[in-house]
C-alpha cells in the first residue's frame, strides 16, 4: 500500500523533517542500490518510534524497520509503505548491573555493533570480540544472530526488549529464543503469533569481567584479517551468502565454481572474496540478484548445494 496525502500529513504534522517521501533506498544502504520508500522515518525516541508503529499497525501500512543498512538489498522497485531508520538516535549503550560473574549491557537497537564491541573492550569485557569489525547496528545483529567463527550474538544475549504488533512492549529472555546459525526463531516467545517479528528495541548481553589490554590486542588482530581478506573499495552488503555447513565456506565454493571476478552489469564477485558481490558504481538490484541466481544455479550443478543468502532481500 503506498502513502495517501491523508498518511503524508499525519507523518509530516508529527516528525517534520524527520520524514521525507519517495526515499531512494540507494543512499541508506552500503550496497548503494534500491528504489525509492514511500516514507522513511528518521526515528527521533523510543516514544515517536512507538508512536509511528502503532499509527502504522491501526492503518495497515506495512513498516520496514532498518539499522545502517548493511545486509539489506532493497530491489529497483523501492519498498512500499514506511520504512524506520533506528540509527541517528537510539544508539545509547550502558551498564545495567551484574547477573552472578556476569556484567549486564544494554545497547540499543541502533547501536552499532562495532560501538558495542569497542565499548567492552574499552571496560575490560569479555564476549563481544567476535563483532570486531562487523557491520550494522545491534537490532539487525540480533534478528539474524550476526556473528563470525569465534562466536555471535546467541552466544552472548541475556534478553531482548520488543516491540509487537499495536505497541505491546515486551521483554523476551535468551531462553525463550532460539538461536541458530544467522537466524532467530521467536516461535517459543510469541505463542499467542508464533508468526509475528517482533520489532527489537535493545538487547541486554551479559559479559565477563577480563583484562582490556589483551581484548584490544585481539581485537585489532581481528580487524586486521577483516581488511586484508575482504573488500572495501565498492559498495558491499558484507558475505552474501551462508555457509552451507560450518566446514563448508560459501566463498571457496563460489571460487571452486570458477565464478571469483564474475561480472553482470555493475556488479561483480570480488576478487578478493568470493561470497561478496561488489557495486562498482554503476550497478542495479536486478544486477544483483542476476548475478545471486547464476551463482546458485552452479554451485548447485557442481556441488549439489544449494546456497541460501546471508543478505535480507526486501522491495518490489
Amino acid at each position: 500500500m503506498s502513502i495517501n496525502t491523508e498518511y503524508k500529513k499525519w507523518l509530516s504534522e508529527q516528525l517534520g523533517d524527520r520524514v521525507g517521501f519517495d526515499e531512494p533506498m540507494s543512499v541508506h544502504t552500503s550496497f548503494r542500490v534500491g528504489g525509492p520508500a514511500d516514507a522513511y522515518v528518521i526515528s527521533e525516541s523510543v516514544e515517536v518510534f512507538t508512536k509511528v508503529i502503532r499509527w502504522a499497525g491501526q492503518n495497515k501500512l506495512p513498516i520496514l524497520v532498518i539499522g545502517d543498512g548493511t545486509n539489506l538489498l532493497v530491489k529497483d522497485g523501492g519498498i512500499r509503505g514506511i520504512v524506520i531508520s533506528m540509527v541517528q538516535d537510539m544508539r545509547k549503550i550502558s551498564i545495567e548491573g551484574k547477573a552472578g560473574d556476569k556484567i549486564m549491557v544494554k545497547a540499543m537497537a541502533g547501536a552499532r555493533m562495532q560501538s558495542l564491541c569497542r565499548y567492552a573492550v574499552d571496560l575490560g569485557l569479555e564476549g563481544m570480540n567476535f563483532a570486531a569489525g562487523i557491520p550494522g547496528t545491534v537490532g539487525g545483529g540480533i534478528m539474524m544472530n550476526a556473528g563470525t567463527r569465534i562466536g555471535s550474538v546467541g552466544d552472548v544475549l541475556d534478553s531482548v526488549d520488543v516491540i509487537l504488533s499495536l505497541d505491546l512492549r515486551e521483554k523476551i529472555t535468551r531462553k525463550d529464543i532460539n538461536f541458530s546459525y544467522r537466524k532467530v526463531d521467536w516461535s517459543r516467545s510469541l505463542k499467542s503469533d508464533p508468526e509475528e517479528k517482533p520489532i527489537i528495541v535493545s538487547g541486554t548481553f551479559g559479559l565477563k569481567k577480563s583484562g582490556s589490554s589483551m581484548l584490544k590486542k585481539e581485537a585489532e588482530k581481528l580487524i586486521e584479517k577483516r581488511m586484508v581478506t575482504q573488500p572495501k573499495a565498492f559498495g558491499t552488503a558484507g558475505c552474501f551468502f551462508k555457509n552451507p555447513e560450518p566446514e563448508k565456506s560459501a566463498g571457496e565454493l563460489i571460487e571452486r565454481a570458477g565464478l571469483k571476478g564474475k561480472k553482470i552489469g555493475g556488479v561483480r564477485v570480488s576478487t578478493r572474496h568470493a561470497n561478496f558481490i561488489v557495486n562498482e558504481g554503476e550497478g542495479t538490484a536486478a544486477d544483483i540478484l542476476e548475478l545471486k541466481e547464476i551463482i546458485q544455479n552452479k554451485v548447485l550443478e557442481m556441488f549439489n548445494i544449494n546456497l541460501e543468502p546471508e543478505v535480507k532481500i526486501v522491495g518490489e
